[in-house]
C-alpha cells in the first residue's frame, strides 16, 4: 500500500482489498453449512485485530500508512458482518466494501496529490494544508467524513446494517463494536484536522491549487459514494 505509486494504491484499495470478501460472497452458501462452527472465533479475532489496527492507525505519522491500516480496520467488521451468516451482515458488507472501495481510493488520491506539492508524505510536514491548499481542504473533510461513516455517505447504510447484524448475533460484541466505532472517527478526525490545521511547514514558500484533472478524479469518487445510498 504504501511503497506502491499513487496508482497502484488506488486499485489495491478500492478492487483488490474487496477480493477476499467477493470471494466469501461467492462461497457463502458453502459457508453457511461449514462455517457455523467456527464463525465465533472468527468473528472473535476479526473484530479484536480492528481495535487494535485503529489504535495502530492513532500511532502514524505517514499519510498512506494511516490511511491503509484504516482499510484493514474496516474489512474487519465486513468478515465479521459476513460471517453472521445474516441478511443484514450479507448485505452490510456488500455495501461497505463498495463505500470503501470509493473512500478509501480517494483519501489515496489526495494523499498523492499533497506528496507531489509537499515532497514528503509525513504529518510532521504535511501540516496547514488549509493555508497551503484550501481548495483541497474541503475534499480532505468530505472523504475523511466518508471514512468515518458519516451520513449521507454508502459507509453509514453499510455500518448500520453490519453493527445491527454483529449485535443481533451476539450482545458481548457491542463492547468491540463501541470501541470499533469510536476509533475510526478518532483516527478520521485525527487525519484531517493533523493535516488541515497546525503551523504550515516553513520550507514551503509558494501556494498550491489543484488542478482540474484532481478536482475531477475526487468528484468521481465522493459523487457515488453519496449517490448511491439512494438506491440501496
Amino acid at each position: 500500500h504504501v511503497e506502491a505509486p499513487v496508482s497502484g494504491s488506488m486499485i489495491l484499495a478500492g478492487i483488490l482489498l474487496k477480493l477476499g470478501g467477493y470471494g466469501l460472497l461467492r462461497m457463502f452458501s458453502l459457508l453457511q453449512v461449514s462455517g457455523a462452527m467456527y464463525n465465533y472465533w472468527w468473528i472473535s479475532i476479526s473484530l479484536v485485530g480492528g481495535v487494535l489496527i485503529s489504535l495502530v492507525c492513532l500511532r502514524q505519522t505517514d499519510l498512506k500508512a494511516l490511511i491503509a491500516y484504516s482499510s484493514v480496520a474496516h474489512m474487519g467488521i465486513v468478515l465479521s458482518g459476513l460471517l453472521t451468516m445474516t441478511y443484514w451482515g450479507l448485505t452490510g458488507s456488500y455495501a461497505l466494501m463498495i463505500a470503501h472501495g470509493l473512500c478509501s481510493s480517494g483519501l489515496f488520491c489526495l494523499a498523492n496529490i499533497s506528496y507531489e506539492r509537499m515532497g514528503s508524505r509525513s504529518l510532521l510536514i504535511n501540516k496547514g494544508l488549509l493555508n497551503f491548499m484550501p481548495s483541497l481542504s474541503l475534499w480532505w473533510f468530505l472523504l475523511c467524513s466518508g471514512n468515518m461513516a458519516a451520513p449521507p455517505t454508502l459507509n453509514l447504510l453499510g455500518e448500520i446494517s453490519l453493527l445491527n447484524s454483529i449485535v443481533s448475533w451476539s450482545w458481548v460484541s457491542m463492547i468491540m463494536l463501541s470501541f470499533l466505532s469510536f476509533f475510526s472517527a478518532a483516527y478520521s478526525l485525527y487525519l484531517f484536522a493533523y493535516s488541515q490545521h497546525g503551523k504550515i511547514y516553513s520550507g514551503v514558500y509558494f501556494f498550491s491549487v489543484g488542478s482540474s484533472r484532481e478536482f475531477l478524479l475526487l468528484m468521481l469518487h465522493w459523487l457515488p459514494l453519496n449517490l448511491l445510498i439512494l438506491k440501496s
